[in-house]
C-alpha cells in the first residue's frame, strides 16, 4: 500500500460513497464539475458499483467523446438505455443491472415535439429550418435536453438509481442555468412579438404589423435575413401551444433536482482552477437548496516513499552527480572515485608493500614478475586483467550513480506535486470544512474496461485514503 498526502480526516468530513448508493431513497446522483476532471469516468464507476451491489441503474452521459461506451464494452450509445453485460454482483446482492445511454440532444427535442403536438403540426415543426438549427446547437439546448431526459427517466420509474454525467460546459454552472435560460427564451418577449401575426390573424394582423411593427420586423429582417425571419415566425406559430410546456417542465425538473432523493457530487482535480470552480459550485448549490453529497477529488497522486522529502532527494542527486561524499551506514564517509581508464593506479604505501613482499623477492621487481607479459603492452597479463576489471567497475558505478540521481530527481518532482496538491486541498477545506470529501488515487493509465471502472469504484469508496495512487 502506498501513502498519499491526504486531507486529515479529523479536520474534514469523509464522504462514504457506499451508503449513498446503497440507500434506496437515493434515486438520482448528479456528477458535476468543470471540464476534464473525470466526471464521465466517475459517473460510470458509481453506476457500475451500485449495480454490482444490487441496484438497477441507468447512467446518462452527455460526453461526446464516447469513452463511456468503450469502457462498458458497448459498440455505441444512443438515446435509448442499453444493458451492460459482465456485471458481477457482490455476495448477498441480487437483481443488480446496469444500463447506459448517451443523450441525443436533437432526438430528445424531437420526442418532446412529437409528444406534445398533433401529427400535422409536429411535422411542420420538425421540418422547419429554424427548429432544426435550434434543436441541434442553440446555446443551452444540450443542458435543457439533459434535464428533459432526466425527467423522462425518472417518470418511467423503471430504475432504482439514475446517475447523470453533466455536459462538458466551460462552466459547471451552465448545467443549472441553461434550462431556465431556454425556457425564458421560448416564453420571452421576442417570441411573443413574433407570435403576434398568428394571434391577430387576417387583415387586422397585417394592419397591426404594418402600423405597429414595421420598424421591428424590418430591423429583424436585416439582422436575421428575410427568409430566416419567416422561418422563425412559422416555427413560433406552430409551437404556440407548446411554449408554456417548456417552462413548466423546466420548473418541474428543477424541483426534482432539489428533492431529497437527489444527490449532487462535485467532481474536481486537485488543481487550483478546478477546486476554485468546485468551491463556486458548492456555494451555488447551497444557494439553490440543491442537496450536495460531497466532493470527489479525482486523480490524487501518492508516493510510496513520502518520508523522503524533495529537498533531501535533490541533495542526494547532486552528491551523486558530483561523485562526492556519500553517507555510509556506520557514520563514516568514503570518496566514491575510481581511476579512469588509462590513468596510473594510486601509489601504494612503501611500508605496506615491504610488509607484503617476501624478503627473497627483490623490492624493485613486479609483484607478478613470474606471470607472462601482455604481448601488446609488455605488462603482466594479470595486472592488465585487474585494470580492465577496475575500469568496468568504475563505469558501472558511474552508470548506477547517474540512474540513481535521475530517480531521485523524479521523486523530488513527485513530492513537489504532492505538496502543491495538498496546498490546494487545504485551501478548499478551509473555505468549506462542512463538505465531505473522498479522494480517488490516480491510475497509471486511462480507464478502458469494466475492470478499470471497478478499480475507480474501489478508490471512490476508500474515502480519504486513496491507496495505490500512481
Amino acid at each position: 500500500m502506498t501513502s498519499s498526502l491526504s486531507l486529515n480526516p479529523t479536520d474534514t468530513h469523509v464522504l462514504d460513497v457506499d451508503p449513498l448508493i446503497d440507500d434506496p431513497r437515493t434515486r438520482i446522483v448528479v456528477c458535476c464539475g468543470s471540464g476534464g476532471v473525470g466526471k464521465t469516468t466517475t459517473a460510470a464507476a458509481l453506476g457500475l458499483r451500485a449495480a454490482e451491489r444490487g441496484r438497477k441503474v441507468v447512467v446518462l452521459t452527455i460526453d461526446p467523446a464516447r469513452r463511456l461506451a468503450q469502457s462498458m464494452g458497448i459498440d455505441s450509445l444512443d438515446n435509448t438505455p442499453r444493458r451492460v453485460k459482465g456485471i458481477a454482483t457482490v455476495e448477498g446482492a441480487e437483481g443488480g443491472e446496469l444500463h447506459a445511454m448517451m443523450l441525443d440532444m436533437k432526438r430528445t427535442f424531437d420526442e418532446i415535439v412529437e409528444a406534445h403536438a398533433d401529427g400535422q403540426r409536429a411535422e411542420a415543426i420538425l421540418g422547419n429550418p429554424f427548429y432544426q438549427s435550434l434543436s441541434a446547437g442553440f446555446a443551452g439546448t444540450q443542458e435543457y435536453m439533459a434535464m428533459e431526459k432526466l425527467g423522462q427517466l425518472r417518470a418511467q420509474d423503471e430504475w432504482d438509481l439514475i446517475v447523470v454525467d453533466t455536459p462538458p460546459s466551460r462552466s459547471a454552472l451552465d448545467f443549472l442555468d441553461a434550462p431556465k435560460r431556454l425556457g425564458s427564451f421560448l416564453d420571452g418577449k421576442l417570441i411573443r412579438v413574433l407570435m403576434a401575426p398568428a394571434k391577430v390573424g387576417g387583415r387586422a394582423g397585417m394592419k397591426f404589423l404594418n402600423v405597429g411593427m414595421s420598424m421591428m420586423t424590418g430591423a429583424l429582417g436585416k439582422l436575421l435575413g428575410g427568409q430566416l425571419l419567416r422561418d422563425v415566425q412559422t416555427f413560433v406559430a406552430a409551437m404556440d401551444t407548446m411554449f408554456g410546456g417548456f417552462r413548466t417542465r423546466a420548473d418541474a425538473t428543477y424541483k426534482l433536482l432539489q428533492a431529497p432523493g437527489t444527490a449532487f457530487l462535485v467532481v474536481a482535480a486537485p488543481e487550483r482552477d478546478a477546486l476554485r470552480e468546485a468551491a463556486y459550485f458548492v456555494e451555488r448549490l447551497a444557494a439553490e437548496d440543491m442537496p450536495l453529497a460531497g466532493l470527489v477529488l479525482n486523480r490524487v497522486h501518492g508516493s510510496g516513499a513520502a518520508q523522503l522529502s524533495a529537498e533531501r532527494a535533490l541533495a542526494a542527486a547532486e552528491n551523486l552527480d558530483e561523485r562526492g561524499i556519500v553517507d555510509q551506514g556506520d557514520g563514516k564517509v568514503e570518496l566514491r572515485t575510481a581511476p579512469e581508464a588509462g590513468s596510473p593506479a594510486p601509489a601504494r604505501d612503501t611500508a605496506d608493500e615491504h610488509a607484503q613482499t617476501p624478503d627473497k623477492t627483490p623490492h624493485s621487481a613486479p609483484v607478478h614478475a613470474h606471470a607472462p607479459n601482455s604481448p601488446v603492452t609488455g605488462t603482466p597479463a594479470t595486472a592488465t586483467t585487474d585494470r580492465v576489471t577496475a575500469d568496468r567497475a568504475a563505469t558501472n558505478h558511474a552508470a548506477t550513480d547517474q540512474l540513481t540521481a535521475g530517480l531521485l530527481r523524479l521523486h523530488a518532482e513527485r513530492m513537489q506535486l504532492l505538496a502543491r496538491e495538498q496546498r490546494t486541498r487545504d485551501r478548499f477545506a478551509a473555505l468549506h470544512p462542512e463538505v465531505a470529501v473522498t479522494e480517488v488515487g490516480a491510475l497509471p493509465g486511462d480507464v478502458h474496461d469494466l475492470a478499470g471502472l471497478r478499480t475507480i469504484g474501489d478508490r471512490l469508496a476508500a474515502g480519504a485514503d486513496p491507496a495505490g495512487a500512481a
